[in-house]
């Protein structure tokens, strides 16, 4: 949606226009108006067996579109993408400068292929990629797990990293605020004839979290299925992290299915979030444990 509403490569006003977005002063001025590299870091080539292939499936397709982009200028198979970008900055009569929206960053990181020194490297290219470089007009990145966690030195310290529980600027954007769900709840009152769903229990079961600000804020892929499907339903997607959260429940670690129990029952149980928790997956106390829990998309009871 971000690469859509900035990017040069179409014209998305027909989509943008009809939004509340299109109200903001500077709308226009960055409508279509950037030169935008997306790259969705989620994907594995086919047979994937090593980080060697991920990462220059990402290369060459980078460098294909730069050359497409830029026919005039030479462009092999074996140059660095920094290198490209920044002889296509010096080169051409305008200032080129790209803004980079990176989805997913972490995600190699949950691979079994990858091994430490494929870490290393990534963090690498990335950098290399991204850090005081003249053609970056701006790097957003996504992802669940914090950049500082692998980024032990200086190679990535040129990012904010904005989170729901930590910040409060942004956090209304993590999800959908009451507000908005209240909003997308009148539509479907409107539009449904035979409505099985209640706001109460849209607030049982999509509304968990609440921003550093104390704002609810209910599960967007949850509240949207619910309404389309008039159905009240598990929509959220678990696998990996989730089963082996459930380990840990499982076997009562350091006695959290007590204090889960509790939470249940309505009796709130404090505990002290830990962003780094969730990064090896080798948990040993409550507070790893619900860190984990929150970190991986678990409402709070």
């Amino acid at each position: 949606m971000i690469a859509a509403y900035l990017g040069r490569g179409r014209d998305s006003a027909s989509v943008f226009d009809r939004l509340a977005v299109s109200s903001r002063k500077w709308y226009r001025s960055h409508l279509n108006r950037h030169n935008v590299i997306y790259i969705s870091l989620n994907s594995l080539p086919a047979n994937c067996t090593s980080y060697q292939q991920y990462i220059t499936r990402i290369s060459e397709r980078i460098l294909r579109d730069l050359k497409a982009a830029y026919p005039s200028y030479e462009i092999n198979e074996t140059d660095a993408i920094w290198d490209v970008l920044n002889d296509i900055l010096e080169s051409e009569e305008e200032n080129v400068k790209f803004i980079f929206i990176l989805d997913e960053w972490d995600f190699i990181f949950h691979r079994d292929f990858v091994t430490d020194k494929d870490k290393a490297e990534y963090i690498d290219f990335l950098s290399n990629l991204l850090k005081d470089q003249p053609y970056v007009e701006l790097a957003y990145m996504t992802g669940i797990l914090p950049i500082a966690k692998y980024s032990s030195g200086s190679e990535l310290n040129m990012f904010y990293e904005y989170t729901m529980a930590s910040e409060e600027r942004f956090s209304e954007y993590f999800c959908f605020t009451e507000e908005e769900a209240d909003t997308l709840f009148a539509r479907y009152q409107t539009l449904t004839a035979h409505q099985k769903i209640t706001f109460g229990g849209l607030h049982a079961w999509y509304n968990g979290y609440h921003t550093k600000s104390g704002k609810r804020v209910y599960n967007p892929r949850s509240i949207v299925a619910a309404l389309t499907n008039n159905n009240l339903g598990n929509y959220w997607t678990s696998a990996g992290p989730y089963d082996e959260i459930y380990y840990y429940v499982q076997h009562n670690t350091d006695a959290v299915r007590n204090e889960l129990a509790l939470m249940v029952s309505g009796i709130p149980v404090p505990a002290s979030i830990q962003e780094y928790a969730a990064t090896s997956m080798n948990l040993t106390t409550r507070n790893e444990i619900f860190s984990a829990m929150v970190i991986y998309g678990f409402p709070q009871l």
